[in-house]
């Protein structure tokens, strides 16, 4: 079983450490095993091993429950289509008001499918009647138009004809209508279809048939008003209604061909007017009934449709909940008895009770004869990570687990992650007045927290509202560092008292250092109000914040080396302590951990000195005086020693732990002792090739990939205390830079607009004020502070201690599939 202790009740948070967990084994009887399964994912504590690895889905036990799962999944995304279609919500219910069991479900839905596949099956088909009636409906007014019109023509042609007639016939007159007039039964019966062609297809349609026709065809297009619904397609589409006369039983067969090609819709139109008034009314009144039809068929659908929207949370979370507990079954083993399943899985410690309290109602409410057995195994197996966290430290640990999650038991940056990501973030971003808009922003989000959480947000504002809570701590700690650095919008105000200093003389009114003199005591909290818009205050500021970044940063360096030893000491590794930790500590402070005194010396005493030259000529000329830089008594053999210190840990660091490990491999195969020694943990284990489960097998122990191992983390670190103290300084950069463009943003936009004295270009002054603000500093500077925070405790933090090679505790849980539908 894994180290730790604890039992009975749930216990208080603690994200030091990871839960103590346990390899657990449950044999459950055929007859209880989906209840208790059930029981265990309303519980959520109980992460499933997969002993069925070697099958494929299709051979496991409960393949055909799945199946099943999976089509009542289809058949609720089916209906999930249609009432988005229709525009009905699904009403959220209570998900345990009505218990209905998993086969009735399944038949429910079969039902309601073939119900509701019918209705729309003959909504279908009504659609394309009504759809080809109202097409039709078009062509006969369109065409009637053109018919009478045509009528009117050739009657008035019939009239002049009768006149000229009735004189004698012209020589000019056609020899052919002279015959045609004499003998009625020689005119030529011409044949007519009429429809409707898609208005972006007419010129086409029309080149083609005067070619396939030789022209022997008189074609008359007339564009629709409106798009008309096609009848297949269903969609609005601009038609032209069109008429063509033509001869001959082959030009009609042609033409019939080129109709169906170019998407024609053909209608008969009578020849006969009594005929064509008589179709009107006919057609019309077909349109009005199916009108009615339609209507009622898609108020029956609607109904249907509502029956089931009141019912489809519960009846989609119990077919996910069903689907989950098959596949969970089909991860445990089956007895050859076949009357027993085997499971086995991680849970923590504390959850022991609840699991056998869960099994226990498992086996009264299945009325099962014999009841499971609950144990625990005895592992080797690095357990999963489970640390238990709220909605304030959840994000927190987001962010650590964004760069890898911790190993079990591990200790977890993300306790301090809570504490010094806001501050380092606000150390970069200081000022009150922009703090201030970011807490009244992050206010309105936890505010409204739980409105906004039933809630479909964008990308973004899921993001910023995840992590609420980490940007309200951000704000509040953006407002502290603005009132050390004595920033409002980059306006000094004089809240805390007046300024320490005055003008010695009228004459001083530029505000120079040179000018003015101490008249009080010191201003009593941050930089005092006087420093800002002096000749001096870059230079000053510049300082300040450069030794502050530096303080900071080996500050929390040294918080990493010490969490190692913590970590050392845990998992009981000797060799990490007196070779890793303390070789570690004496380097970086005998380098960084001096510079970070002699800043601090420096501050207290006032002195001159230069620390550059202190620290370079520490290195190229150790024996050589101080001189002027001297900032206490004996310094030059402090330095000395220091020195000499730093140069002794690193073959501190390299060189013994490879040999120890190497004495440690070798006692183990010589039967010494065969158990791991305290001074190994388990990644030393994995070095060694240490296999558990078999005794016997004995990898070589390779010395010379150890030793090139150690020696790539020493350079590391050393290079790395270097790199990683300069890195810090980005801190100073980053504050320099927001400070700077506020500055810019204050004088160049609003004070110049303000002194314009124009009401015109005062309010566009402003405008563009606030939009530069939230922009620029309070969107990209704040994104941009945010990362260089992550990168501070990813890289120059965590290094130091943090392996991050572990797996999360993932437990079989129903809330999680809840929140996933959300």
């Amino acid at each position: 079983m894994a180290r730790g202790g604890g039992g009975g009740c749930c216990p208080p948070m603690d994200l030091m450490r990871s839960e103590a967990m346990q390899l657990v084994q449950v044999i459950i009887p055929a007859e209880s095993a989906h209840t208790t399964v059930s029981y265990l994912g309303d519980l959520g504590l109980v992460q499933f091993k997969d002993l069925n690895a070697e099958k494929s889905p299709f051979q496991r036990t409960y393949a055909a429950q799945i199946k099943r799962c999976s089509e009542m999944a289809r058949k609720l995304s089916f209906f999930k289509e249609q009432m988005s279609k229709a525009g009905i919500s699904t009403s959220p219910t209570q998900l345990n008001e009505t218990h209905l069991e998993f086969d009735d479900l399944e038949i429910k839905l079969g039902e309601l499918e073939a119900e509701l596949t019918e209705v729309n099956a003959n909504n279908k088909k009504l659609q394309r009647t009504y759809n080809e009636l109202l097409e039709y409906n078009t062509v006969l007014q369109k065409a009637g138009e053109f018919f009478y019109s045509a009528q009117r023509s050739a009657a008035a042609q019939q009239r002049e004809m009768e006149a000229n007639q009735s004189g004698q016939t012209s020589l000019e007159s056609p020899l052919l209508e002279q015959e045609m007039s004499m003998d009625p039964s020689k005119q030529v019966k011409l044949g007519s279809l009429s429809g409707l062609v898609p208005k972006e297809k007419a010129m086409a349609f029309e080149r083609i048939l005067f070619r396939a026709t030789r022209g022997n065809i008189f074609l008359r297009q007339e564009p629709v008003d409106e798009p008309v619904t096609d009848p297949v397609s269903g969609e609005k589409v601009a038609k032209n209604t069109f008429v063509i006369f033509y001869s001959g039983e082959r030009a009609k067969a042609k033409i019939l061909k080129i109709c169906d090609a170019f998407n024609a819709n053909r209608y008969p139109f009578p020849d006969d007017v009594t005929k064509q008034l008589h179709t009107v009314q006919e057609v019309s009144g077909k349109i009005s009934e199916l009108k009615a039809t339609i209507d009622m068929g898609l108020a029956l659908r609607d109904n249907i449709l509502k029956s089931i929207a009141s019912d489809f949370e519960q009846w989609n979370h119990l077919a996910k909940r069903e689907k989950a507990i098959y596949h969970t079954l089909n991860m445990l083993s089956v007895d050859v008895t076949k009357k027993c399943l085997v499971a086995e899985g991680w849970s923590p410690v504390f959850a022991s009770v609840q699991i056998q309290d869960a099994l226990q109602r498992a086996t009264v409410d299945s009325k099962s004869q014999v009841g499971s057995i609950f144990q625990v195994l005895n592992t080797k197996e690095s357990p999963p990570t489970y640390f238990q966290t709220n909605k304030f430290t959840t994000a927190f640990q987001e962010i650590v687990d964004a760069y890898g999650v911790a190993k079990y038991q591990e200790a977890n940056p993300g306790v301090f992650t809570i504490v010094t990501f806001p501050f380092l973030f606000a150390v970069m971003f200081g000022d009150w007045g922009h703090g201030i808009c970011l807490l009244v922003a992050t206010l309105y989000l936890i505010i409204r927290e739980k409105k906004l959480a039933s809630q479909k947000l964008g990308d973004i504002m899921e993001m910023m509202f995840g992590g609420r809570y980490v940007i309200m701590m951000m704000a509040v700690f953006s407002i502290y560092t603005g009132l050390i650095y004595n920033e409002f919008f980059s306006v000094p105000f004089e809240l805390f008292g007046k300024s320490a200093y005055a003008c010695r003389d009228p004459s001083c009114r530029d505000a120079t250092t040179d000018g003015l003199v101490k008249v009080r005591g010191t201003y009593p909290f941050g930089v005092d109000p006087v420093w800002h818009g002096s000749r001096s205050e870059l230079p000053f500021l510049n300082s300040l914040k450069m030794k502050m970044s530096i303080l900071l940063g080996v500050a929390q360096m040294n918080l990493g080396i010490v969490m190692s030893y913590f970590n050392a000491k845990f998992f009981r590794n000797s060799i990490n302590v007196w070779y890793q930790f303390i070789p570690q500590l004496i380097f970086l402070n005998s380098l960084f951990g001096y510079l970070s005194l002699l800043i601090i010396i420096k501050w207290c005493t006032g002195s001159k000195a230069d620390l550059y030259h202190v620290m370079i000529y520490m290195f190229l000329s150790p024996t050589d005086e101080i001189g002027e830089n001297q900032l206490f008594t004996g310094q030059k053999t402090v330095q000395l020693v220091l020195l000499l210190l730093a140069l002794v840990s690193v073959p501190w660091m390299l060189i013994p732990k490879p040999l120890l490990l190497k004495k440690q491999h070798e006692q183990r195969h010589q039967g010494h002792q065969y158990a791991m020694l305290q001074g190994t943990d388990e990644s030393v284990g994995a070095e060694l090739g240490d296999h558990h489960d078999d005794s016997h097998d004995h990898e070589e122990f390779e010395f010379s990939e150890i030793f090139v191992h150690q020696l790539i983390h020493t350079i590391e670190f050393v290079l790395g205390a270097v790199s990683n103290t300069a890195s810090y300084l980005r801190l100073w950069a980053l504050s320099l830079a927001h400070s700077e463009l506020s500055t810019v943003f204050y004088e160049k936009v609003l004070m110049l607009a303000w002194g314009m004295n124009n009401v015109v270009i005062l309010i566009v002054g402003i405008i563009i004020f606030i939009f530069a603000t939230v922009g620029v500093l309070l969107v990209m500077e704040t994104l941009s502070a945010f990362l260089h925070a992550l990168r501070l405790h990813w890289v120059e933090f965590q290094n130091k201690f943090y392996e991050g090679d572990g797996y999360k505790f993932a437990p079989f849980a129903f809330a999680l599939i809840r929140e996933e539908e959300d």
